[in-house]
């Protein structure tokens, strides 16, 4: 796809040209300011900007195929920046031309798209970039033979026979569905026939599983005789002791004793990981899963000029806190309180875990009816919920009257039910009929449910790069729940038609940064490394659903729609130049989809063309050819042995 280009007034519109333009600098002069001052003048509260006019423009984007968000109305073609971060005027080539000043920076998009950047409604990016400072499994299968062969590499990487026999060998990304043949169970046994005494941990991609060798168990003092604590489970085989895979809460038990990088590793990953972001076409994050460590991260990204998106922290909840909604509100707002002032955050969420994770062997989702043994048996596990529908309703009611939002983590039918149970409930209670509460993730919804969404207010925040046929959602799954229920995965049309608002979200680092499949796949319930659409005729969104979903949907989930989500005078010029015209070029192109230029508030945070830019489109590129933990066939002879297709 042809790159925009830059140019001055005479190469843009055909006809006379009134006066000369020189180019003005756009780029320079953004990066010789700090990111925080500019991105404070983008975040002020929307007005009503002007229309028309002659006042000149910051930046005018022209020859574009501009999707506004906004139903009807005529095609726009070009959008002008004012000098206040603001979008100061949209509509035709001959209409924005009046915005042309001297010092005004043009760009030819050449019909490719120009939209409202990318809203992520749930992601955790500081999570990637601690992340990115560890060896990698990358999610991929294998077999213990293979495992052991990568692992060794990597105990040579890091330091070798010097860092015997203290220094912790901690893995990224590994996958716990990956081991092969299918059905083999991770035990402490296989670590510990490493040639190593090193503590070795092996951190899920999943976010909800952790294992560990014997002496990384030795170190935690896990026993046969450690309970599971409140929200987690410490595995334990037949013989009663420890197998060294703990689920949800119990990896503190571990992760309490790995060493921590310095702050300033820290800030230079998680920098690189924002700028990955901004390469991707992501203006707004709305980070998932955060407390005091996040919070001073956030500062020092900030303060260093680093921090290149809208920022919405969700304060973690432990299940623990949820029991004491008055002190849950304390704590975080003294979390806001201390933090308020970081220029590029805003308060007002906090989140809580329901359940796990559905796929086989974790099982922690919190189900309706029990999972299956395999064979079509029901078993007696319902899966694990971590916070009861009366406790989490006196918590909702406590911080939606206090002014902040809620945001479950709720991936199972029962775990979905019972927020929005709780939801209900501080409704009642409350009487506030605008809340904007939300529910993360929701694999498997019971339809009886369908109808509440929109009753009760709730924002639907889905991840449907997961919504595609591989071996998450087949051979770890549907053997385990049944093809009744299996039907009922990431019902996204089905939300729809009931009237609920679709918001979207990543869920990076627990999947890879593909916002441009995720989208697609959202629409093709298929993506570019899938087996096959899942339940394509019955929840594939339309285009234009999809758009809306991942802008101005997540816009209103994070209360910022009179700010940002579409492409209209007066808000905040969040937008993205892209190679392509996504609301026209072949639904399977769309997960190829390039960035070359991303604002926030009329900051360009992005630019292909530049020498930065270019690094991190790159590694945008590389992101979006790389398979998804979900998509490894190959092992599987590219057979679902579950259902036989």
């Amino acid at each position: 796809m042809p790159a925009p280009h830059r140019s001055r007034l005479t190469d843009v519109w055909s006809g006379h040209d009134p006066f000369p333009l020189s180019r003005r600098g756009l780029l320079a002069s953004a990066g010789a300011a700090s990111a925080a001052t500019l991105l404070g003048a983008g975040a002020a509260s929307a007005s009503s900007g002007p229309s028309g006019g002659r006042g000149s423009a910051a930046l005018v984007l022209h020859n574009a195929r501009v999707f506004t968000g906004r139903s009807g109305g005529a095609p726009v073609e070009a959008v002008a920046v004012g000098r206040d971060g603001k979008i100061l005027a949209t509509g035709s080539n001959a209409c924005v031309r009046r915005h042309v000043g001297r010092d005004t920076e043009v760009v030819d998009a050449r019909g490719n798209t120009v939209m409202s950047g990318i809203h992520d409604g749930h992601v955790h990016p500081l999570g990637a970039g601690e992340r990115s400072l560890r060896p990698s499994l990358a999610s991929a299968e294998t077999t213990v033979a293979e495992l052991t062969a990568l692992l060794t590499g990597f105990l040579a990487d890091t330091g070798g026979p010097a860092s015997e026999p203290d220094g912790w060998l901690v893995v990224e990304d590994w996958n716990p569905v990956g081991l092969l043949p299918t059905g083999t169970s991770p035990h402490h046994t296989m670590l510990d026939a490493l040639r190593t005494r090193r503590p070795v941990v092996l951190v899920g991609g999943d976010g909800h599983n952790l294992w560990a060798n014997q002496r990384a168990l030795d170190i935690a003092g896990i026993t046969a005789a450690t309970p599971d604590p409140v929200g987690g489970k410490v595995v334990k085989g037949a013989d009663g002791k420890p197998t060294g895979v703990l689920k949800d809460d119990a990896q503190a038990l571990v992760k309490r004793h790995l060493p921590e990088p310095s702050t300033a590793e820290l800030v230079a990953a998680c920098a690189k990981v924002l700028e990955l972001a901004a390469a991707s076409g992501v203006t707004t994050m709305m980070d998932a899963l955060v407390g005091r460590h996040e919070l001073e991260l956030y500062r020092a990204l900030s303060a260093a000029g680093r921090l290149p998106q809208r920022i919405v922290p969700a304060i973690r909840l432990e299940a623990e806190q949820a029991k004491d909604p008055a002190a849950s509100l304390a704590y975080a707002r003294g979390l806001r309180r201390e933090f308020e002032g970081v220029r590029g955050l805003r308060f007002g969420m906090v989140k809580v875990f329901l359940d796990g994770v559905i796929e086989y062997p974790a099982q922690t989702a919190a189900l309706l009816e029990p999972y299956l043994d395999g064979a079509g048996k029901p078993t007696s596990n319902r899966g694990e919920l971590y916070t009861s529908a009366a406790d989490y309703g006196r918590l909702t009611a406590a911080f939606n009257a206090a002014g902040w939002q809620m945001h479950a983590h709720g991936l199972g039918d029962r775990a979905v039910r019972t927020a929005l149970d709780g939801y209900e409930y501080a409704r009642r209670v409350t009487g506030h009929r605008d809340a904007r509460n939300a529910i993360a993730h929701l694999q498997i919804v019971d339809p009886a449910d369908l109808p509440r969404f929109a009753r009760l207010g709730v924002a639907v925040c889905m991840q449907l790069q997961w919504a595609s046929r591989d071996t998450w959602t087949m051979e770890a799954l549907l053997p385990y729940i049944g093809p009744r229920r299996h039907r009922w995965m990431y019902p996204a049309r089905s939300i729809e038609k009931a009237g609920a608002r679709l918001t979207g979200g990543s869920d990076w680092p627990v999947d890879v940064l593909q916002v441009w499949n995720q989208l697609r796949t959202a629409i093709d319930r298929q993506g570019a490394f899938g087996e096959g659409g899942l339940y394509r005729e019955l929840e594939g969104l339309s285009r234009d659903s999809a758009l809306r979903m991942h802008t101005a949907g997540t816009a209103w989930q994070l209360r910022q729609e009179q700010l940002t989500g579409t492409v209209e005078a007066g808000k905040a010029a969040d937008l993205v130049l892209l190679d392509r015209d996504v609301t026209r070029c072949p639904v399977s192109d769309i997960s190829d989809t390039g960035v070359r230029m991303t604002l926030v508030g009329g900051r360009v945070v992005h630019d292909a063309e530049s020498t930065s830019g270019r690094a991190a489109s790159a590694r945008a590129e590389r992101a979006r050819s790389a398979p998804r933990p979900a998509s490894y066939a190959a092992v599987h002879g590219g057979r679902h042995h579950a259902c036989g297709h």
